[in-house]
């Protein structure tokens, strides 16, 4: 029998790592370990309901079979209200994509611009899938490391220094997973700027952007200017805006000849996203905005709470996060000598029965993302868990 091999491309994609880490914590759950998570990438609370009555009444409705590859005309039309009123940025229903989840707008977003060889910049600390994503498209993916003088940001000098010919398309994500950093206007002007000078695509992921704290700003650097407008692909959704992470609706934003591009490609892959969940979206984004708020004030009582028990730590430091809900931990100190981030926190896991991501997933060695998308009572169960590991 031949033996069974899997392509290059396939061999070089690792798992995710955060999907990992959160599959072992709940298989220990399961098991009837009494362990605490706080690996998840989602809101805790549920669905608004008026969203749940949109998609039942899709159901009930018939509205259950094929829309158009891009997404349903009325949800398309309700996504180009949505940058107007948000964003100050005018779209066509032809140049918004509806895929299913940001996940697929992305890959979409890859597969429409980067040629085999092209290198796309991804600053450090990245999301996890960014640079998978480029390797699947055939592109080379170029980490630029960010320092705390530079606010863990990208930068013009950074980029001045890091781009060659190849460079095709830089990738910004703000507010940011995992650090919940947000870029000012100032600092994505310059960089929009140098974008156009260069030629080169942003793609612009800001699914996380409603959810930001002590009332920081959310700028879309796609309307910074009619040129940066044109080589920018932005990216959202509303899984993490409206607790719909698992009705898969993202969509993206661009100009109408890469929008028909990604419709191409996503014709031949998935084709339209669950036409139920996109009533559900439309609902998401027409309806009351109040939950989106009252979470979103929940989620900075969360930070601000959970940043006041590690202040107790000294050993331990952390980054403020401006937004998303996720806290990056300095653990330098607490790792034995030669052990990786990963090994640390498979043994914060054994010994403490705390699950959280290894920073080395996200380019941050000595790092670890822990999400306060958990109640009040989880976050304080997990830090005297967290102090009694540090003590002993």
């Amino acid at each position: 029998m031949k033996n069974i091999q899997i392509s290059n491309t396939a061999a070089s994609i690792g798992e995710s790592p955060t999907l990992a880490i959160d599959a072992k914590y709940k298989n220990m759950l399961a098991a009837g370990v009494d362990v605490l998570g706080f690996c998840a990438g989602e809101p805790d609370f549920d669905t608004p309901e008026h969203i749940r009555q949109a998609a039942i009444d899709a159901i009930n409705s018939g509205f259950t079979r094929y829309t158009a590859v891009s997404g349903d005309l009325t949800l398309r039309n309700a996504i180009c209200e949505k940058f107007k009123t948000d964003n100050g940025l005018e779209y066509k229903p032809d140049q918004i994509v509806v895929s299913n989840g940001a996940k697929q707008s992305l890959l979409n977003a890859f597969t429409a611009i980067v040629n085999h060889g092209d290198e796309v910049i991804i600053p450090t600390p990245y999301w996890v899938s960014y640079p998978e994503m480029v390797k699947l498209v055939g592109g080379i993916p170029k980490m630029l490391m960010t320092t705390e003088q530079s606010g863990y940001k990208l930068t013009v000098e950074m980029l001045r220094k890091a781009i060659t010919p190849q460079t095709k398309a830089i990738v910004l994500n703000s507010p940011s997973n995992p650090l919940g950093i947000i870029y000012s206007q100032e600092e994505l002007q310059a960089l929009a700027d140098f974008a156009v000078r260069k030629g080169l695509y942003v793609i612009s992921d800001e699914v996380y952007e409603k959810i930001i704290f002590d009332k920081a700003k959310h700028i879309s650097i796609a309307s910074l200017s009619p040129e940066i407008k044109e080589l920018t692909i932005t990216v959202n959704g509303v899984s993490k805006s409206h607790c719909m992470t698992g009705w898969r609706i993202g969509y993206t934003a661009s100009n109408s000849k890469l929008a028909k591009a990604m419709a191409n490609i996503q014709s031949h892959s998935t084709s339209n996203p669950c036409s139920i969940s996109q009533r559900a979206a439309y609902a998401a984004l027409t309806g009351p905005q109040d939950e989106t708020i009252k979470m979103c004030k929940t989620f900075e009582e969360r930070r601000d709470f959970l940043m006041k028990h590690l202040d107790e730590i000294p050993i331990i430091s952390y980054i403020k996060p401006q937004g998303a809900f996720y806290l990056m931990l300095n653990v330098s100190r607490l790792q034995k000598l030669g052990e990786s981030t990963d090994d640390f926190c498979q043994r914060l896991l054994d010994e403490a029965k705390i699950a959280l991501v290894s920073g080395s997933s996200f380019g941050m060695e000595g790092f670890v993302r822990w999400s306060f998308s958990t109640g009040l009572e989880n976050i304080e169960n997990g830090f005297k868990r967290l102090k009694t590991f540090v003590k002993k």
